[in-house]
């Protein structure tokens, strides 16, 4: 490939992201999800066991069904995240005393703990992810993206 066809596109994606907000919604919430995952990864936890965790400690016990409603996680895939996080006891199923048929995920003490240590992190991740963003522009983007979801 030429200097100048290699110049030209190192801007096309710039100019395809204006254009299409679909795309570059997409690629932005990819490189954020690759931060979060691998900074996660230092905890010990993934993504979706710290949401997990966050929201059982927020509300207290709930469904696997509740909670993958809520989180927006594929209840098969929340069927695995809540197994491994009791494999860890780090939450303990219980039978749901409203609902027979269903179980409660409860956090444990060690649950508590984990999340307390992956929460410390959190600042430090969310300044790194977003230090090109003003405090302002940090504000709106939380705003527009309330809106969209």
């Amino acid at each position: 490939m030429s200097a100048r066809a290699a110049d030209r596109g190192s801007v096309y994606f710039p100019r395809l992201a204006a254009e299409r907000l679909d795309i570059a919604l997409c690629r932005a919430s990819s490189a954020v999800a690759r931060a979060a995952e691998a900074r996660a990864n230092e905890t010990g936890i993934g993504v979706g066991q710290h949401l997990v965790l966050k929201m059982l400690a927020a509300v207290g016990p709930s469904s696997q069904r509740v909670l993958s409603d809520e989180l927006r996680i594929d209840r098969s895939v929340m069927v695995g995240l809540c197994d491994s996080l009791e494999q860890a006891g780090h939450v303990r199923r219980e039978r749901d005393a409203g609902d027979r048929r269903a179980y409660a995920v409860t956090l444990t003490d060690s649950g508590r703990r984990l999340l307390d240590r992956a929460e410390d992190l959190v600042p430090a991740f969310l300044y790194d992810t977003f230090k090109d963003l003003t405090p302002a522009e940090r504000e709106q983007l939380s705003t527009l993206l309330g809106k969209l979801l």
